[in-house]
């Protein structure tokens, strides 16, 4: 079962990662990206590299 606080988080991450896609294809660089969000750029590149590759940021199980 999901909690208030859970379901926040989820929600969050999935704003975090849209996003890090938007600013992807809006010409931003990777560095532009971490900076802007205050997020790793390994994180970034991760995120974009899943994005591209999968068409989704979503967990796979």
């Amino acid at each position: 079962m999901q909690t208030a606080s859970t379901n926040i988080c989820e929600r969050m991450v999935a704003l975090s990662n849209s996003s890090m896609i938007g600013c992807h294809l809006c010409n931003k660089s990777i560095h532009e990206i971490s900076l802007l969000l205050n997020i790793p750029w390994s994180t970034v590149s991760g995120i974009i590299t899943k994005w591209k590759q999968l068409g989704t940021t979503a967990t796979q199980p």
